[in-house]
């Protein structure tokens, strides 16, 4: 039975993708395979980080403890940790828990995509800005399903006219995003970009079906309070 490197659990509302503003059971998993340069919690992958050494099966119970019909798993990058997918079956058996996986693009998605139960992936596509653009696994995009979500993170001009031509290649921008229903938010950096450049540049390139997303956490709380 694999044990889960648990550095954060708690519930609070989601702060951003399709569930923003709903409550959350939070599972933060240590260790991440990127170093974006605006990453928030790259306390938690730092080797020895403190944590707590979980089953699948008792996360699961303190999940349906918690009394909260969602569950978000986060990190860090959770799909690094090793027997992931047992911690996804253990979660998704009864098909009632609604099951979203934070997760930063640069991990394949093929060995997860096809796991029983109402499970969702918020994929990060990084942008030049934040230092990673490299390390994308392109292949993921073509796994996506109208449950699942992509979420531009911007730190610049530069990054959104990067992030609409990488949208337009992928199929995820126009006509085409209307085909599969994935869904695209773009989200400014907190303190690098004004969320009012983000809606013109959205204006002026007319693009349609995809959303502008803040980050509610950060405007509810401190910025870099940990646990909500």
């Amino acid at each position: 039975m694999s044990q889960f490197h648990v550095t954060e659990r708690f519930v609070s509302i989601n702060g951003e993708a399709r569930r923003a503003g709903e409550l959350s059971c939070f599972i933060r998993l240590a260790g991440c395979n990127l170093r974006c340069n605006y990453c928030d919690t790259r306390w938690s992958c730092e080797p020895g980080v403190e944590s707590e050494l979980l089953s699948a099966e008792e996360l699961h119970t303190w999940v349906r403890d918690c009394g909260i019909k969602n569950a978000t798993l986060t990190g860090g990058e959770p799909l690094l940790a090793p027997g992931i997918e047992e911690l996804l079956r253990e979660l998704g058996e009864d098909g009632t828990l609604r099951i979203e996986v934070e997760t930063n693009g640069a991990v394949p998605l093929k060995p997860l995509i096809d796991i029983p139960g109402n499970i969702s992936y918020t994929m990060d596509l990084k942008c030049p800005g934040s230092g990673m653009a490299e390390h994308m696994c392109w292949e993921n995009y073509e796994l996506l399903r109208p449950q699942d979500t992509v979420k531009c993170v911007v730190s610049d001009r530069k990054d959104l006219d990067w992030v609409r031509e990488k949208l337009g290649e992928r199929n995820l921008i126009g006509d085409a995003i209307r085909k599969n229903h994935v869904a695209v938010y773009i989200s400014p950096v907190f303190g690098r970009i004004r969320p009012l450049e983000i809606v013109d540049y959205m204006k002026e390139h007319r693009m349609n079906d995809v959303r502008l997303q803040l980050q509610l956490h950060k405007f509810i709380w401190d910025p870099g309070k940990k646990g909500v």
